[in-house]
């Protein structure tokens, strides 16, 4: 164990000792990682990159679209507003059924690849 291998630990069991991490959030539950075991490994940077910048592919947005048009009319009571929500889902279906590509294929299409290989190149 080097020299700041070993400040960092001495440093870490005080904080423990002063009770610095006994109000943490969510102390006790396990942390959820993101499981991208499916990702090749060359790829997975630039997809953590994208992801934590928000950006979804098409197809995953529209499957986000849905789940909240979903969530809304369960929650909905007058049918006019279900009819809308309704027509909304089915809408969103329709996209996601022409584009061809769901979310399952998105590895094997290599849509992100293509993306990050695009800007990289522009750069």
């Amino acid at each position: 164990m080097s020299l700041l291998d070993q400040l960092a630990e001495t440093r870490i069991q005080k904080a423990q000792q002063e009770g610095a991490f006994d109000n943490l959030p969510d102390r006790g539950k396990p942390i959820e990682l993101d499981d991208d075991s499916m990702i090749p490994e060359t790829l997975r940077a630039g997809y953590r990159l994208l992801k934590n910048a928000g950006y979804l592919p098409p197809e995953l947005q529209l499957q986000r679209e849905m789940r909240e048009v979903e969530d809304l009319l369960a929650q909905t009571q007058e049918a006019a507003e279900r009819g809308d929500c309704d027509k909304r889902l089915r809408l969103l279906r329709a996209r996601l059924a022409e584009s061809g590509r769901g979310a399952s294929r998105l590895l094997e299409l290599g849509h992100y690849h293509d993306r990050l290989v695009e800007r990289w190149e522009e750069d």
